[in-house]
């Protein structure tokens, strides 16, 4: 393989990590906004967010490289993918000890 078209790879690869970091991030989105309660949002927000910013910063640490930058992307891929479902965990558990139901099929809280 010739060095050419190692680097058209690694831009089509880079390409495809951003696309999918987005539409994670999109799903995740829409999830929050039409999910009915916290239980639901707070779910579709650690798994999809966290694939998202996952994707986005693969791409971020392909483009860039491992030196410096791309070092420290991949330190804050690792941070992300530890803290959000470790949040998502938190918000679940203080919503449940506070109470708050969750909801179900043919019920009208909305």
């Amino acid at each position: 393989m010739t060095a050419a078209t190692l680097e058209t790879a690694r831009v089509w690869l880079v390409v495809a990590l951003t696309l999918l970091g987005l539409f994670f991030s999109f799903v995740s989105m829409v999830g929050v906004l039409r999910l009915p309660d916290v239980y639901s949002r707070a779910h579709t927000a650690s798994q999809a967010d966290t694939l998202g910013a996952g994707f986005g910063l693969a791409a971020v640490a392909l483009t860039v490289g491992l030196a410096g930058a791309g070092f420290k992307s991949v330190l804050l891929l690792f941070f992300i993918f530890v803290t959000n479902p470790t949040a998502a965990h938190a918000i679940a558990r203080a919503a449940f000890e506070e109470g708050i139901v969750p909801w179900i099929e043919g019920d009208d809280r909305r």
